[in-house]
């Protein structure tokens, strides 16, 4: 699929619930996409709440979901302890884009509940609201990027083994005491995945570690960001596990606030070199340039 030849001019669908649009329902929208879609799809939802279950499959990229601010466009569902089951929204398909909405999971505290799964190659979210509390963002597979978006949870609330960059996002934990922000899943050395979180803040209640490795060879790096002092003086954790220290990739690159101090740091975490973050904290590490692409500045109806 070699993809839209027009990368300006997108099908525009409006999603409404009060019925003033081409359907009251996201999922809707979705599903009057053709299998094997081939051109740039625009769902326009307009302000509301919609509780729904919403699936992007694999068979449709090159799907838009859009609000027109987050705080009033809200996509919710209550769903828990599975961590594939639970999704309030799940991407499958290629070249996704998500815009200004709030992704919001309310099982509440009692285990697994995730709000957004990303299970696709080049997917893109700008000022979203992902919002749970255990495994909020199970950033599971792919390259990602995610703009000044708000990611809010307690425990591992972005997990997964995707390629990811996180740029001027605003990271709030929930934890009382303890808990980790991330939960990067890389299983082996060779594997080239990893969080890049460049700019950005982390803020929240009680203390939190910056990451603890749900796969052996677990890779996270922070650069330029703002650490309140919710962040523990240690700020990684292990696990449980003290063979991971060997293994793991946690690094920090001029972060500033009262949670970056790193005198208290855990030994096997390290401040990255300038040429380390050279490397790092470019949208190179995801391949942006060839698939990153502006919103659309044209659409049809039909």
């Amino acid at each position: 699929m070699n993809g839209p030849r027009d990368k300006r001019t997108a099908r525009l669908i409006r999603v409404d619930g009060s019925g003033n649009g081409d359907f009251k329902k996201i999922q809707q929208a979705i599903d009057s996409v053709p299998s094997q879609n081939n051109e740039l799809v625009f769902i326009w939802v307009k302000p509301g709440t919609y509780r729904e279950k919403i699936v992007v499959p694999e068979d449709k990229p090159y799907i838009t979901i859009s609000g027109s601010k987050a705080s009033d466009t809200i996509i919710t569902w209550n769903q828990g302890r599975d961590l594939l089951q639970s999704p309030v929204v799940s991407i499958f398909a290629s070249d996704f884009v998500g815009r200004f909405l709030t992704i919001k999971n309310t099982f509440g505290t009692s285990g697994i509940a995730v709000a957004l799964r990303v299970s696709a190659d080049r997917a893109a979210f700008y000022g979203c609201r992902i919002i749970s509390f255990q495994d909020t963002l199970l950033d599971d597979s792919g390259r990602h990027y995610f703009n000044n978006c708000y990611i809010e949870g307690a425990t591992d609330f972005i997990c997964g083994n995707a390629a990811s960059l996180y740029e001027r996002c605003h990271l709030h934990s929930t934890s009382d005491r303890g808990g980790a922000m991330t939960a990067q899943h890389r299983n082996t050395a060779e594997e080239n995945t990893g969080f890049v979180f460049l700019g950005g803040k982390i803020t929240g209640s009680g203390s939190m570690f910056l990451g603890r490795p749900w796969g052996d060879f677990s890779k996270v790096v922070f650069g330029y960001t703002y650490m309140s002092n919710v962040v523990e003086p240690e700020g990684w954790n292990d696990w449980g596990d003290p063979t991971k220290q060997r293994t793991v990739s946690y690094g920090e690159y001029k972060c500033y606030g009262p949670g970056a101090n790193r005198a208290k740091r855990v030994v096997w975490s390290r401040s990255l070199s300038t040429d380390e973050a050279t490397k790092l904290f470019t949208k190179d590490i995801i391949g942006g340039r060839a698939w990153l692409r502006p919103a659309p500045s044209h659409f049809k109806t039909h």
